[in-house]
């Protein structure tokens, strides 16, 4: 297997500027190696910053120390100094993220936003909207519902969707947020199959995962980060 994320020393806290410049530490000197084909679950309790590591991951913040390396193209890059255009670059072609909000352009139909990061990528959008309505009937998305805007949706519609964009390209690498937190049982074992198919084509995956019958059906190990915050205090 080959490394596709190695995190060294990583450091992050957040200053509360409107308290008095109130220094919240989240975690220190955390370090993490997740290899192609492998899904790492987060673990901890709630505040022990899991979803700030994920969303260091994919450099929507930025750690006060240490490195995050991640394989694009080839080479390892290391997100906390790449240059913003990079980072654009590798959301991309490499990075996939699953968040538990869907935010979507207003009247913009459904299939369009599912299609669109394959379109990004170059292929056709004959293409692009055959693997959108494929992904969309997987998730039980009704054809009624695909040329409308998911802003009315409900919100485990509009998380089906959310996964149906980030499943439409084949992402060497995978962040996943809750992805299953809005979500029925039926439609929970489609999400799982759709980790499980990643995982066997090689994408490396980090996720957060509270229901325990999701973790256990993809997880290959877990990673606990309330010893960081701890180690941070």
């Amino acid at each position: 297997m080959t490394v596709m994320i190695e995190v060294e020393g990583l450091g992050k806290s957040f200053t509360l500027h409107t308290q008095g410049g109130v220094r919240i530490p989240v975690f220190a000197d955390l370090s993490l190696r997740v290899q192609s084909g492998e899904c790492v679950c987060l673990h901890g309790p709630s505040g022990a910053g899991k979803s700030t590591l994920l969303r260091s991951l994919c450099a929507n913040y930025k750690p006060d120390a240490g490195r995050i390396l991640v394989r694009h193209a080839g080479e390892m890059i290391d997100l906390v100094t790449a240059e913003p255009w990079r980072v654009v670059e590798m959301r991309r072609h490499t990075i996939g993220y699953v968040s538990q909000f869907l935010r979507v352009i207003p009247r913009v139909p459904t299939l369009d936003i599912v299609a669109d990061p394959a379109k990004v990528l170059g292929r056709t959008a004959e293409a692009a909207e055959a693997r959108g309505r494929d992904l969309l009937i997987r998730l039980n998305i009704p054809e009624r519902l695909w040329r409308l805007a998911p802003a009315t949706f409900s919100g485990g519609e509009q998380q089906r969707v959310n996964i149906a964009r980030s499943f439409a390209v084949d992402y060497p690498i995978l962040l996943l947020d809750e992805p299953t937190a809005s979500l029925d049982a039926a439609n929970r074992q489609v999400v799982i199959a759709l980790i499980r198919e990643a995982k066997a084509r090689g994408a490396a995956i980090v996720g957060i995962f509270h229901d325990a019958e999701v973790r256990e059906a993809v997880a290959d190990r877990l990673f606990e980060v309330a010893q960081f915050q701890k180690a941070a205090a």
